[in-house]
């Protein structure tokens, strides 16, 4: 969709407070967008889409604390870089296509 936003403007903001019991999510992102409007329609009950602007594609959720979270990964060692480069190499997809 052709917003006339840029990049750098299409954010995801996420804010909750200690007090709230939810978490409001706000967001341009399309993975994130169709995920959440699943997730709301499959348990309305804890997730809402709250609102939506059609003319930015921006969509607004709140959700119960404790359905959302955040993954922290650790860095990658070297190693596991090389070993997952081989694999790809070995196990390439676009090969098999042809």
């Amino acid at each position: 969709m052709r917003t006339g936003l840029t990049k750098q403007e299409k954010t995801t903001d996420i804010w909750f407070d200690e007090k709230d019991p939810l978490i409001h999510i706000r967001t341009h992102n399309t993975a994130l967008k169709k995920r959440l409007l699943d997730y709301s329609r499959r348990y309305p009950s804890i997730c809402q889409q709250t609102d939506a602007d059609p003319e930015t594609g921006c969509m607004e959720f709140d959700i119960e604390k404790g359905r959302f979270s955040f993954r922290l990964t650790a860095p990658y060692s070297e190693e596991r870089r090389e070993a997952a480069r081989r694999f790809a190499r070995e196990n390439n997809a676009a090969d098999r296509l042809k």
